[in-house]
């Protein structure tokens, strides 16, 4: 049955009385623990904040860093064929936690949506987890910002002094707001996006032969050293093998979209501004990322050396003769990993508090300021911050691998989750007749969720697999060390509080929920889509 979404303000959602009656008799021991009088963040985010920090936000050290590492280990085909495959598995994810945002956008969403709908038990180990995830995303970042700055300054004893810059405008923008921390990522998000037009149309030029040496390079590295390249072991297998071991890099640059969802809570018109961000992550996908896979294939040898400990795009202007550009694109790329260390420390905060709302962290952590700042749980993220402090003692490439390591596993199993989540969510809504009218729909559900749970699973089965032909103890921890700690915090969780997975007929799409006129979004009903906009490709 369709449901009328324009229901009275004072109703508790904004489905009406053709709920079925099954939903009135969850009883709140049954039901999720959704604390609301503990929800004090406030809604100051913008239609052009939520946009730019979607297109642009999680652009970072996994792109202009990491790249370089893929296609050292894959080639420039081989790179290409990576990122188009993990690209199909983000956007699958995208349309997944894009419908269940539109559906109930509140506080701590990823994590409620999967308490709710899947176990207790998987929300409270899930949202550990992401919160995880994104903090130790944040040393990452750091640490990646102090390789850039080598490229000026190559005494290591200086290394402490930017990492210790770099926490304290960390701390500063998240403590001053959400505003802040929005109109920041807002002169980010614009830098980085002419940075990678600049590098991708410069790049092209260059490519022509209209670079300062007048090379005209095209397609010559795809011939020799060749299109793929061997990693592992000689042959075919071995570059078979090169496209296993390149995932993890390429997963981890293409993550972190997550964010939108969790940002739900704090913007204007929630569900009509995450519809459109989201459908804006195709945009970031094609131009941002595999557009820069070609250029920089065709600019950058796959056995140039030095290649994976450094930013490709610098090379390629490097080694084009041109003298003053370099040295702006790392500036602009130094800003960008600052950005991203921004962005995952917000995310990681707001988890952290979306967990004691949810009454599965300390009640400590939803304390907020006058302004709406949960301030604790700034602070216990941001200590994560500090392990960016190990490149005193270790090369920037070494600890930057391990943190890509730990947190690309973390986002793996968190898509799996996700889309597990929402196969119930759809599949509950189609039991109990529910069909919200005007809220987005991909017409590729449930299918692009299964491809999606599919090939995550698979993911982080081969996220190790380099390890087994050249055995490094600290290698192989940072591989798979999240697996039995969501799976004790799961089965801990489950055990103590004896958590029961409910049947789809019984799953609440009620309580808490805010209606279209709480949040603003009443002109979704009157929003005519295109072809395009329905199937969520703009």
């Amino acid at each position: 049955m369709a449901v009328d979404l324009q229901a009275p303000a004072s109703s508790t959602s904004f489905l009406s009385a053709t709920t079925p009656p099954m939903q009135e008799k969850i009883s709140e021991k049954q039901a999720f623990h959704y604390q609301g009088d503990r929800d004090h963040v406030k809604r100051q985010l913008g239609r052009q904040h939520i946009q730019l920090i979607a297109i642009a936000g999680c652009i970072g050290t996994g792109l202009f860093f990491g790249l370089g590492e893929i296609l050292a280990l894959c080639g420039p085909l081989g790179a290409l064929l990576v990122y188009l495959h993990v690209c199909t598995v983000v956007y699958s994810t995208i349309m997944s936690i894009g419908e269940m945002t539109a559906f109930a956008p509140i506080s701590g969403s990823i994590v409620h949506f999967v308490a709710r709908w899947l176990d207790p038990a998987a929300g409270f180990a899930l949202g550990w987890n992401y919160c995880y995830y994104a903090a130790i995303a944040v040393p990452l970042e750091i640490t990646a910002l102090t390789a850039f700055v080598g490229f000026w300054d190559t005494n290591p004893s200086h290394t402490g002094i930017y990492v210790g810059a770099t926490v304290v405008g960390l701390f500063i923008i998240n403590f001053f707001g959400v505003r802040w921390f929005g109109n920041s990522e807002i002169l980010f998000a614009t830098l980085k996006i002419m940075l990678a037009i600049t590098l991708i149309i410069g790049g092209l030029v260059i490519s022509l032969g209209g670079g300062p040496d007048h090379d005209r390079i095209g397609f010559r590295y795809w011939k020799d050293p060749g299109p793929m390249v061997s990693t592992l072991e000689p042959g075919a297998t071995g570059c078979f093998l090169g496209l296993l071991v390149a995932v993890v890099p390429a997963a981890y640059s293409v993550s972190g979209f997550e964010l939108i969802a969790i940002s739900a809570a704090e913007s204007k018109q929630p569900r009509t501004n995450i519809i459109r961000a989201m459908k804006f992550v195709v945009f970031r996908l094609v131009l941002f990322y595999l557009c820069s896979v070609i250029i920089v294939g065709m600019l950058v040898p796959s056995n140039y050396p030095g290649l994976s400990s450094q930013s490709p795009f610098v090379l390629a202007f490097e080694r084009a003769g041109v003298k003053v550009l370099p040295s702006i694109i790392n500036a602009i790329i130094i800003s960008s990993a600052y950005s991203s260390a921004n962005t995952c420390l917000f995310t990681a905060s707001r988890i952290l508090y979306g967990l004691g709302v949810q009454n599965q962290a300390p009640k400590v952590f939803t304390t907020c300021t006058k302004g709406g700042i949960p301030w604790v749980a700034v602070i216990v993220a941001g200590l994560f911050s500090l392990l960016a402090f190990m490149t005193v003692s270790s090369s920037a490439s070494t600890v930057f691998n391990w943190f890509v390591s730990l947190s690309t596993m973390c986002g793996l199993i968190g898509w799996t989750v996700i889309n597990t989540t929402y196969l119930r969510y759809y599949y509950g809504l189609k039991i109990q007749g529910i069909i919200p009218q005007g809220i987005y729909r991909s017409p590729l559900q449930p299918y692009a969720a299964m491809w999606a749970i599919f090939w995550s699973v698979f993911y982080i089965l081969i996220s190790g697999i380099s390890v087994f032909w050249d055995f490094s103890a600290s290698s192989f921890v940072a591989s798979y060390i999240n697996l039995p700690i969501i799976l004790s915090l799961f089965v801990g969780y489950k055990l103590w509080f004896k958590t029961k997975i409910q049947p789809l007929s019984e799953l609440d799409f009620i309580s808490h929920i805010p209606t279209l006129e709480e949040t603003g979004d009443e002109g979704l009903l009157l929003e005519k889509l295109s072809l395009f906009q329905k199937i969520g490709i703009v």
